[in-house]
């Protein structure tokens, strides 16, 4: 083996200062795309709302952004795939800029398809958000690509706890426009997806994905010329783990639950009369939640295991459903308990999800893999947004908490049948 050569036993990046300053570009870029994303999560579901005069179909723009973030999943992928990280998710963030514009414009012309639309487009800045978290591992040794990713995810906390207190000054500020109020986060969204864009354009150098292939490829060439003759098993690095199957169940339901229960959850709060700035303080809590504890999360993940944080994860999701049902609807700060909880849930599945992907995929797929991956996490959410809005007016709030915290206890069985078969 060379001396670039990636080893679990040492826990060292093959190129350690390529790697340091990969992360340090990645989190900056995650910190402008916390404060977009944020904007669609807080706000989406309220204009929508207020456009239609009707709760029915409050859950269709999640459902929208994320159904845009699964199209965008594949491109991202694919364009990292055949060009590398920097290019692909540069794009997925100027889509993502292209797409709360015309979300303004949809408000400005109270243009419901237009909105719809708008709000298809701007989920690629969603796909793209969770996509760059794979950048963080391309370099990693195995033994810290738990951390790695955790290092990009918790970047994203400063712009989505920032990024929902904004509704009301935006608001101020879409008011002296002529803009309406609703429509004020998405200004901040726009210029923070690309200002995200800019950084990666400008800074991810070396690329991540390529000179880890480049890397890849000169330690097969190494590993065939030490190889005898009669020795024809392909080498470990270009066999799928089997991880692979586990990770994504795990993401794509923690996605699922945590879309649903958020997406409904400002609704619930208007309804009971409560202020858009105490929505946007439970969603901040909630998105700080999501990403804040990701270093200790990619620590537990590294030190204890992917499986045993992926079980957390529903246990840590279940409690957040039972929580949120049992909420009085008057109590910001029980819902803000029960938000956290989520996104705490939701962090535990991420991060331990994406470690076993990203372990179980060759480089020389990696990027198709965990495009097709984040496809499925999308639908999944877009599931979520859809049936949420349908399941709080046939039913109500605290059945929607509770069945989205049942549903997550999905993943144990999960891991006891992968458990079996080893």
């Amino acid at each position: 083996m060379t001396s670039t050569a990636p080893t679990a036993n040492t826990g060292m990046s093959p190129q350690p200062e390529a790697q340091r300053r990969i992360l340090a570009v990645l989190a900056t870029s995650q910190a402008f795309s916390g404060a977009g994303l944020a904007a669609g999560v807080t706000i989406g579901a309220l204009l929508a709302q207020d456009m239609l005069g009707s709760t029915d179909l409050a859950g269709l723009p999640s459902a929208l952004f994320t159904a845009g973030s699964a199209l965008a999943a594949v491109a991202v992928g694919r364009v990292s795939q055949s060009r590398g990280r920097r290019p692909g998710l540069a794009a997925g963030y100027l889509t993502g800029a292209i797409g709360s514009a015309g979300v303004i414009a949809a408000a400005v012309a109270d243009n419901p398809v237009l909105l719809f639309v708008a709000l298809f487009v701007y989920g690629a800045g969603t796909a793209t958000n969770l996509q760059a978290r794979y950048a963080g591992a391309d370099l990693a040794a195995p033994a810290h690509r738990a951390r790695a990713v955790s290092t990009v995810l918790v970047a994203t906390t400063l712009g989505g706890v920032v990024g929902p207190n904004l509704a009301a000054p935006t608001g101020d500020l879409a008011d002296t426009l002529g803009i309406p109020t609703l429509a004020g986060p998405f200004l901040v969204a726009g210029a923070a997806y690309a200002l995200a864009a800019l950084v990666l354009v400008i800074w991810l150098r070396p690329d991540p994905l390529l000179l880890a292939r480049s890397l890849d490829l000169q330690q097969q060439a190494t590993a065939a010329a030490a190889k005898t003759a009669d020795d024809t098993e392909p080498t470990p690095a270009h066999k799928r783990g089997p991880g692979l199957m586990l990770g994504a169940l795990t993401t794509i339901l923690t996605q699922l639950v945590m879309v649903a229960i958020m997406t409904m959850t400002p609704v619930h709060m208007h309804d009971h009369g409560h202020s858009t700035a105490a929505s946007g303080l439970v969603i901040a809590i909630h998105i700080g939640a999501m990403y804040l504890p990701s270093p200790l999360t990619g620590w537990l993940v590294d030190r204890y295991g992917r499986i045993a944080i992926a079980a957390a994860s529903g246990i840590t999701l279940l409690a957040s459903g039972i929580t949120a049902a049992a909420a009085p609807a008057d109590s910001v700060a029980v819902l803000a308990l029960a938000l956290a909880l989520l996104g705490l849930g939701w962090n535990f599945g991420l991060i331990s999800g994406t470690a076993m992907i990203t372990d179980a995929v060759p480089l020389a797929t990696r990027a198709k893999t965990q495009g097709m991956v984040d496809v499925a996490i999308a639908i999944a959410g877009a599931t979520g947004g859809l049936a949420s809005g349908i399941v709080v007016s046939a039913t109500s709030y605290p059945v929607l908490a509770l069945t989205g915290g049942i549903l997550s206890l999905a993943i144990l069985p999960a891991i006891a049948a992968t458990a079996s078969s080893r």
